[in-house]
């Protein structure tokens, strides 16, 4: 009987299998459990490698996951597909929760405007301003995101009408290829920009600056999920393009330095944004940081004045911000939120009279309305979402961004998996989702009797502080009053400006 005689070989073949990984198992010395257990404890590695799908689809609940819940995911997809993003029933949420913050309606909500708002960012000594909508492309290099992501993103935001920073990867092709508005980030590493010893090139960033697309330019300090350290790039990653775009070794891994060599001190900090400014032929310039110590951010301050010029535009990235490799004591430990960050910073320049010359960006976790709207109650102007906008070109949160391995092609440089990513169709759900985001924000305003972003007030934004008490913002933290810390520094305030230097960001008095 041919299909016995099939079978007893195919069985025969299958055993003779399994008997050669048994004994590559029990004669390996790399790992114990599969010493103890041959063949089958394979499944152990197995079971661990889909653990986040696992989590995610069935063990979380729709409001509790982590970095980014259900709800939120399910947001954004449908969103960028085009769908309402509607809900029934009611809320899953515990809103008598320790920390559960909600917005304050009014009882004479006001018409939405017939266009969103948009920001103007370009102080008094910038001669090309930028118009920037409420909701950009946060800082993703070409090399954390693979090409097709880049290019959805992109054209994304150029048929949308929105910014898109390129992250400190440097200038690549596929940022330039669609048209969309770009804010060109530079890191420590120059990247796009950089002399063969690693140096700032100013004749390579004066050429690239002035691209039509290149409408500002920010330097980046530090990112919320690895404050303190360089960009990380996995070896896995460096191919023969992103070698050649970075000028670095391709395979080898890639880490930014973790300091400037542009500057060592706030005064030089802030001369040499206007430098960049003055190369980039009068656009908007500015920088990105996730906040250490208000003594820091009093620094920059003091030194904007003795400077006498200022940033255009100030990016607060916070701790909770997204990532494509970071060690865990780095994500978890190290760096102020966004709520304290982005308090502190405009608050320190309210208090400087300087809040009305610089433009204020909130980078961290941002994906529905509602986070539009609180962080321009918290100071910002304007907000930029990543891990969002990787949602809405298909991302699903498996966090194998630094593996190489995406299942869907978006943090990958492996042309067989990006060939998942279709740009034409990806790009247009980053449109519509960057769309509906944002009008839900206008909608949300408008309910809060508010048209105009500058008029939304801290007492609109209420903390849950016990189950039976809540308070606004405006009554939990203070604010400054414009030019305050010049005149009277209030006593809260008082020893973190004496402590704080122009010449140093080491001050010797250690304050918050």
């Amino acid at each position: 009987m041919p299909s016995l005689s099939s079978a007893v070989s195919a069985a025969l073949a299958g055993a003779a299998g399994l008997a050669v990984v048994a004994a590559h198992d029990l004669l390996q010395r790399k790992h114990s459990i599969l010493r103890n257990y041959p063949v089958i404890g394979h499944a152990r590695f197995l079971l661990e490698g889909v653990r986040p799908e696992l989590q995610q689809y069935f063990v979380e609940r729709n409001w509790d996951g982590r970095p980014f819940d259900r709800d939120i995911r399910s947001i954004v997809y449908e969103r960028a597909k085009g769908i309402a993003g509607e809900q029934a029933f009611g809320t899953e949420r515990d809103v008598n929760e320790p920390g559960y913050e909600y917005l304050v309606h009014s009882s004479l909500p006001v018409p939405e405007p017939e266009q969103p708002p948009r920001v103007t960012v370009g102080g008094p000594d910038c001669t090309r301003p930028y118009s920037m909508s409420l909701l950009n492309v946060s800082a993703m290099s070409f090399g954390a995101l693979s090409a097709n992501a880049i290019r959805a993103l992109n054209q994304g935001a150029a048929t949308g009408g929105f910014a898109h920073d390129t992250g400190e990867g440097g200038l690549s092709p596929y940022h330039l290829e669609h048209g969309g508005d770009l804010v060109w980030e530079i890191g420590t590493g120059y990247f796009s920009t950089r002399t063969k010893d690693g140096d700032f090139d100013a004749a390579q960033f004066r050429e690239k600056a002035s691209y039509d697309v290149v409408k500002m330019t920010s330097l980046k300090l530090s990112q919320g999920a690895k404050p303190g350290i360089g960009g990380v790039l996995p070896a896995a990653k460096v191919s023969q393009e992103i070698a050649q775009i970075r000028e670095v070794p391709q395979g080898e891994k890639c880490v930014s330095p973790s300091t400037h060599r542009v500057f060592t001190t706030p005064v030089q900090l802030i001369e040499f944004v206007a430098r960049m400014r003055e190369l980039s032929g009068g656009k908007p310039a500015g920088f990105k940081l996730c906040v250490g110590s208000r003594v820091d951010v009093l620094a920059m301050v003091k030194a904007m004045l003795e400077v006498g010029t200022t940033p255009d535009f100030i990016i607060v990235d916070g701790s909770e911000g997204g990532t494509g490799a970071a060690p865990l004591e780095f994500e978890d430990h190290v760096g102020m939120p966004l709520t304290f960050g982005l308090m502190t910073v405009h608050n320190a320049l309210v208090g400087a009279g300087l809040r009305d010359r610089v433009r204020v960006g909130a980078s961290g976790k941002v994906a529905a309305g509602n986070d539009i709207v609180k962080r321009l109650i918290q100071g910002a102007d304007y907000t930029n979402a990543a891990r969002a906008m990787m949602f809405a070109v298909g991302c699903i949160q498996a966090q194998r961004c630094h593996t190489d391995t995406c299942p869907v092609g978006v943090t990958t440089q492996s042309a067989r998996r990006q060939r998942a990513l279709v740009v034409g169709d990806k790009s247009v759900r980053v449109k519509q989702f960057h769309e509906a985001t944002v009008a839900e924000a206008v909608k949300l305003m408008a309910a809060m009797g508010v048209r105009d972003p500058a008029d939304l007030s801290p007492h609109q934004l209420r903390l849950n502080i016990s189950p039976h008490e809540n308070r606004s913002y405006a009554e939990l933290y203070e604010w400054l009053e414009p030019g305050e810390l010049l005149t009277d520094p209030p006593e809260s305030w008082a020893g973190d400006w004496a402590a704080a230097s122009a010449d140093t960001f080491r001050p010797t008095s250690r304050r918050t």
